[in-house]
């Protein structure tokens, strides 16, 4: 299932997923997603497709807006 806004992608994240959203996770996906050369990334972008993978990077952007 693919969430289809920001607090179904959330509650994926941090509930289904029990991944905590912590500054130091939060950057550390920012800068993969955006890094073309790493092979996660690229996977990532062959599964889901760029629209997707973009939508994700901006979800991360709001998260990390909300750390404090």
């Amino acid at each position: 299932m693919q969430p289809k806004n920001y607090e179904e992608w959330k509650h994926c994240i941090t509930v289904s997923c029990g991944i905590p959203l912590t500054t130091k996770f939060v950057k550390k996906r920012i800068a993969a997603l955006n890094d073309p050369s790493d092979f996660n990334t690229q996977k990532f972008i062959e599964t889901w497709g760029p629209d997707y993978h973009s939508q994700i990077i901006d979800w991360f952007e709001i998260a990390s807006r909300e750390l404090p």
